[in-house]
């Protein structure tokens, strides 16, 4: 690196006082770090950059060092992590490219643009890959629902999140929901994006080839978004409403012309390199796209197109405004890139060139502003080995409690199932999605634990699931993430596909806290313990931490995106293919334990319980012989039973069927110790998949369940009744109708 001038521009104070470090959201200790990494006292620009670049958003810092320990490699991953998104082989020379990330803190902030722009920034995450966009999905946690800003929030969050993805043209097919007291004060927007591309139509975010030109093409640079990255990577309080400044807007329609545009260039190989300018804007894509290549940028900041006057070196450099690329071309293309973006109505400007000093330069009407190195900044950010520790005793459930559940009516548990925000009918949600764009939509929202979308130009069924229950991370963060993976895994095989990977979202609160890092470092284990044993690794993700109000943090929730394949989307089932006169068959392990389950908050509104730990070689051979089943078309319908358990499994096929559901559970799946009934009914402690057949097929069903139990616990009807029989004791009698009624109006009332 050549030699570097102690730059003054931009500085109306001291900055050699480290005490200025906490103006760039940095600590005393990482302010001495850049010193002496630059030899000198950065400027408030530098400054600024460092700042954003070593934010916990942009830098992984607390994550890093136990992030290396997922499974990243396997037979079918084309791209693991460290790019824009990660991609897995689905064969034919075809991949799928996909990403989950958050937007948690501007969407609590700003609900619909925060939603709104979270969309926008992973569709341009695999559109940035070569992929054309395919599907979306997004997983939202909020807060109770009678809390006083729920009602806002979601509807901001679901009206944002429709409004991009409905106007960009990309189906959204799935949408996890659920609510929780520990979100009041910092609600989860994790949004996903899929899109296929051919083998040789990858490009990555490389700055390469000295003196190769540098474009800026898109939408115009705004003051919006400016420190956003630092602000996703601080704890809120009381005035956080305050930072609505720093959300950025989106335009859709704008993102369709870019998404053409890009794959327009992608077509024609006039590219070197391409990176979204996403968190930390022109600063992250340019320092990381030097850093990947080993060289650096020289950028003229004044020529960067401006939507408003008088903007500075520092804002241009730090603006998260949306719709916006940094490209390296082939030296010779530049009159070409300038033809195709000029034809989308897009502006498309070179401000820069590819060097080999390893430095990324910023200019400014001829006179040099900042210098910094690229590596640095963008590959070696501080990474601590913070402390954690587990609490000193576990979190049971209290013996009244227990006994308080035990005692109820398991008619009356139903009730408080069906009616709980978590579980209860997201239509109000889905509604304002568009499932159907592209026409390729074969299991939409709602109709399955996961959705299939067929694509036309590559021949394939995409399979795609998103999944977490951070109740469970409270007791046991580490089963938590790997029931997330676990259940994904079963919910692609109860449609008859094949997981391929996986792609994670990290959402816990301060780092800081002991026991928030530990929370952390066990949901990592855990998805890395699953997604061996499963052999699905994690191609892609996010981590946002710093989810917390007044020292108040989520419930640590580990997301979990499955992506797969369905060989034969005419033998895939979901829900509502069931059939008069079908059986019910629980592949699996019925459930004994109550401590844990999604029945027992709502029931009784407490999330404390022990959760036990699944046997993962049991998951995958539950998993392929479910797989198997329903390519064989033995299985009309299917449901992995999990949140709500058995009783909500036999719920969900008999509210999307349509149908009279009986179930006749015999005594001895009923154990005399343990939870008894309410355990089988309610409990999740065990992995199991509830399958609606056709009596005759049980037998050839059953021989070819040798490694797992299998058990016929009940009929299909057309009596339009949900019943449970337990032994010749009837337990549970409810109306179908009844059931629909109160499941589908527990979520308007909540935004009502």
């Amino acid at each position: 690196m050549s030699e570097l001038k102690p730059y003054v521009h931009l500085q109306d104070q001291d900055l050699t006082d480290p005490s200025h470090a906490a103006d760039a959201s940095l600590t005393d200790k990482e302010y001495e770090m850049a010193v002496s990494i630059l030899g000198r006292t950065p400027n408030k620009l530098e400054l600024g950059i460092i700042g954003s670049m070593w934010s916990e958003h942009c830098s992984y810092k607390s994550s890093r060092a136990h992030l290396a320990r997922l499974p990243t490699e396997g037979p079918h991953v084309l791209q693991g992590p460290g790019e824009n998104a990660g991609i897995v082989d689905i064969g034919d020379n075809w991949g799928v490219c996909f990403k989950v990330e958050s937007h948690n803190h501007p969407s609590f902030i700003e609900p619909f643009q925060g939603a709104a722009t979270g969309v926008g920034g992973i569709l341009r995450d695999v559109f940035t890959m070569g992929a054309r966009p395919v599907a979306a999905m997004n997983l939202l946690r909020f807060g109770e629902e009678k809390h006083a800003k729920t009602a806002h929030l979601m509807k901001g969050v679901v009206a944002g999140i429709g409004h991009y993805g409905n106007c960009f043209g990309v189906p959204t097919v799935v949408s996890n929901v659920a609510f929780d007291s520990s979100y009041n004060g910092n609600i989860l927007v994790n949004a996903f994006a899929a899109g296929v591309v051919k083998h040789d139509g990858i490009f990555l975010g490389v700055a390469e080839g000295v003196g190769n030109p540098v474009f800026y093409v898109g939408a115009k640079t705004g003051r919006d978004g400016i420190h956003g990255a630092t602000m996703a990577s601080d704890v809120f309080d009381e005035d956080s409403e305050q930072k609505r400044p720093t959300v950025q807007v989106g335009d859709p329609f704008k993102e369709k012309l870019l998404l053409e545009a890009c794959l327009e260039t992608f077509k024609e190989n006039l590219l070197v390199g391409i990176q979204d300018m996403g968190a930390a804007g022109l600063t992250s894509s340019s320092f990381e796209m030097a850093s990947r290549a080993g060289g650096g940028i020289s950028l003229d900041l004044d020529k960067v197109p401006m939507r408003e006057t008088g903007m500075t070196p520092y804002e241009i450099m730090l603006s998260e405004s949306q719709e916006r690329m940094l490209l390296v071309a082939e030296e010779g293309a530049e009159q070409r890139l300038k033809e195709i973006y000029g034809k989308w109505d897009l502006d498309c400007i070179q401000i820069g060139r590819v060097t080999d000093d390893g430095c990324v330069r910023l200019n400014w009407h001829g006179e040099e502003w900042g210098v910094l190195p690229a590596r640095a900044l963008a590959d070696e950010a501080p990474k601590y080995h913070r402390p954690y520790e587990a609490p000193k005793s576990a979190l049971r459930l209290a013996e009244e409690d227990h006994r308080l559940f035990l005692q109820k009516k398991p008619d009356d548990v139903v009730d408080d199932l069906v009616g709980s925000g978590t579980l209860a009918s997201k239509k109000w949600v889905t509604s304002q999605y568009d499932h159907t764009i592209g026409a390729g939509t074969r299991i939409g929202p709602g109709q399955a634990g996961a959705a299939l979308v067929e694509v036309p130009q590559c021949g394939k069924t995409i399979a795609v699931a998103i999944e977490a229950d951070g109740r469970k991370g409270l007791a046991n963060p580490r089963e938590c993430g790997r029931r997330a993976v676990a259940n994904g895994v079963l919910r692609l095989a109860a449609t008859g596909a094949r997981a391929l990977g996986l792609s994670d979202c990290l959402n816990y609160g301060s780092p800081e806290n002991p026991r928030i890092m530990w929370q952390m470092v066990e949901g990592i284990d855990g998805i890395a313990d699953a997604g061996k044993a499963l052999e699905v690794p994690v191609v892609s993700g996010n981590v946002s931490l710093y989810n917390e109000t007044d020292g108040t943090a989520v419930l640590p929730t580990p997301t979990v995106a499955t992506v797969g394949v369905h060989e034969d989307p005419d033998q895939a089932v979901g829900f509502h293919q069931m059939q008069p006169n079908d059986v019910l068959v629980l592949a699996g392990w019925s459930a004994t334990e109550v401590e844990g389950s999604e029945a027992i908050h709502a029931s009784l509104k407490t999330n404390v319980g022990h959760v036990k730990d699944w046997d993962l070689g049991d998951v995958a051979t539950l998993s392929d012989w479910t797989r198997a089943a329903v390519k064989s078309d033995k299985v009309h319908a299917a449901a992995v039973v999990e949140q709500g358990g058995l009783s909500f499994a036999a719920l969900r096929l008999a509210l999307a069927s349509q149908t009279g559901v009986h179930l006749h559970l015999p005594e001895h799946l009923i154990p005399e110790n343990g939870d008894g009934l309410h355990g089988v009914l309610f409990g999740e402690d065990k992995p199991s998949v509830l399958l609606a057949v056709s009596k005759e097929h049980v037998a050839e069903l059953r021989s070819s369940a040798s490694a797992l139990p299998l058990e016929v616990i009940g009929q299909v009807s057309t009596d339009e009744n949900f019943s449970v029989h337990a032994g010749q004791d009837r337990v549970v009698q409810k109306p179908l109708k009844e059931l629909q009624q109160l499941f589908d109006r527990t979520i308007p009332e909540v935004v009502a």
